[in-house]
């Protein structure tokens, strides 16, 4: 089940919240109760079979913190290397396996071992949906349990911690000290505040997903599923295409990071932000700070820092860094493209931070402290992140090659036909207006669609921000979000809110809409 399907919306969301709501007003405990067990339909949806697996997670990742508490010494340590083994082997074992087989049969192929080929195609299964985030929620609580830092909940509330709806499928990495305080009834809170603003986040993800991202997809797709040792194509069409993706990609995870901070919300739980304007960063080091900010604080905090961090010195740090985003790669998907967008980044990393050591060396200032090495920064960044989004979107590095030849002009001549030629009418909004539901009348050429996106990314206020203008604040304080804005700030609010939900409702009711999570099996 996903946020946009109309048994979401009709049907599952309305009756969770009344449960949820009804059962709070005289016993706390049984309103969690009911919150745990809808989360768990929620997961079951898609495939019965995998709710066994999620419990089984959670029944022996709790199980395991239990043992470290009542452990010390070896045995402590040892109970720790055992729950995070059983972590990663689930993963591997779903994730990673095919992917162990193809370099099994390249490698067997490569010293022309008899047995490569058939034997090592090891089989292709299914990957639980959100695996990948529950797991590493787990790893680190079992880390934090280690080191005393954890202490073990009652089982329903650690149940709901790992299997929460809202961040269950596709994140964010919530961390036990930001959602496990709030499960306690002597700290819950929710009221008018936290429920308009949590509708507000939603609507105002649900029209960056199916409006924004699913309105660039077809452009992003239309250049990844070419054919690029056939088809050759111009240096402004491979830019188009891959900036395409970029933008495909940024509003769909962060439409949905805000879809999920919006449903939690309309339960009284405030779950971390993920986004803060990547695309507006002026390095790389910048842009990990603001892109999935969850998975780079897990990647910081239980890989990083662990591996050394910067204690041992530079070499060993910018190692570190490297060794960090290649696993981080390998964390996004099964496939050596993301293998190697992560090596692209920690070699972005290594060369930020070692530009900015040479500076400070120097005693230079950073270039981005003024206004012309600031937008340099920007425009550089951009480029670089663009760049590096090839492989992560590609099926193979052979395509990524492909098409970084025909961006910088290197393919050779094109075939003459324009990729993101434009054959369709201009928008026609009277038609619309007499007939919403029509998405397709607002059909615009590709350049301005993009163009349009970009300028959303890069100047717009972000959700956040927009929510803090109109008078919430990131703690809920407040008796009423709205009683704290001027009545403009009120009404800019209300409008951005009928947009959101009337352009979304639009898109979605129209039949023709395809509508596809990018971080759906993750």
């Amino acid at each position: 089940m996903l946020f946009h399907e109309p048994a979401f919306l009709l049907a599952f969301l309305p009756a969770c919240l009344l449960v949820f709501h009804v059962l709070r007003r005289y016993t706390f405990g049984g309103a969690l109760i009911s919150l745990l067990a809808f989360s768990l339909l929620f997961y079951a949806w898609w495939k019965p079979a995998y709710l066994v697996l999620l419990i089984a997670s959670i029944a022996f990742n709790y199980g395991a913190a239990r043992l470290i508490i009542r452990s010390d010494g070896k045995a402590r340590r040892n109970w720790l290397i055992l729950g995070v083994a059983f972590n990663l082997a689930l993963i591997g074992l779903f994730k990673y396996l095919p992917l162990i087989g193809e370099t099994a049969g390249f490698v067997g192929g490569a010293f022309n071992i008899a047995a490569a080929g058939p034997p090592y195609s090891l089989p292709e299964l299914i990957l639980p949906i959100g695996i990948s985030f529950y797991t590493f929620q787990q790893i680190a609580f079992l880390a934090d349990v280690h080191a005393g830092i954890a202490r073990l909940p009652p089982l329903r509330r650690y149940g709901l911690f790992v299997s929460f709806f809202p961040q269950l499928i596709a994140g964010p990495i919530v961390h036990h000290t930001e959602m496990m305080p709030q499960l306690r009834r002597e700290n819950y809170s929710v009221d008018l505040t936290k429920v308009t603003e949590g509708m507000f986040f939603f609507a105002a993800g649900l029209f960056k997903k199916v409006v924004i991202a699913d309105g660039i997809a077809v452009y992003a797709n239309r250049f990844f599923n070419l054919d690029l040792g056939e088809t050759a194509v111009s240096t402004a069409d491979a830019w188009l295409g891959a900036l395409a993706y970029s933008l495909q990609l940024y509003f769909d995870f962060s439409g949905y990071s805000d879809m999920a901070i919006g449903l939690a919300l309309m339960f009284g739980v405030r779950l971390p932000i993920n986004f803060a304007s990547p695309y507006k960063a002026d390095s790389i080091i910048d842009f990990w700070r603001r892109w999935h900010i969850t998975l780079s604080r897990f990647l910081r905090d239980y890989l990083y820092i662990p591996l050394g961090g910067n204690r041992r010195g530079r070499s060993r740090r910018y190692i570190n860094l490297f060794i960090t985003m290649l696993l981080g790669g390998l964390w996004h998907g099964a496939g050596w493209t993301f293998v190697f967008w992560g090596g692209l980044h920690g070699l972005f990393l290594a060369l930020n931070h070692g530009w900015n050591t040479l500076l400070k060396g120097l005693g230079r200032k950073a270039v981005t402290d003024n206004a012309a090495g600031y937008w340099a920064g920007r425009l550089l960044t951009f480029a670089i992140v663009v760049i590096a989004w090839v492989p992560f979107r590609a099926e193979s590095i052979a395509f990524s090659t492909a098409a970084w030849r025909a961006m910088f002009g290197l393919a050779g001549e094109d075939s003459g036909k324009a990729l993101y030629a434009f054959d369709g009418g201009w928008p026609k909004p009277l038609e619309w207006l007499a007939a919403p539901v029509d998405f397709n009348l607002l059909t615009v050429p590709p350049v301005l669609w993009i163009f349009l996106a970009l300028v959303i990314a890069w100047f717009a206020p972000n959700t956040q921000q927009f929510a803090r203008w109109c008078g919430y604040r990131s703690d809920g304080a407040g008796r009423n979000g709205l009683s704290l804005a001027s009545p403009l700030r009120s009404a800019v609010f209300v409008s951005a809110f009928a947009l959101f939900v009337f352009a979304a409702a639009s898109r979605l009711i129209n039949a023709g809409a395809k509508i596809e999570f990018l971080y759906f099996q993750f």
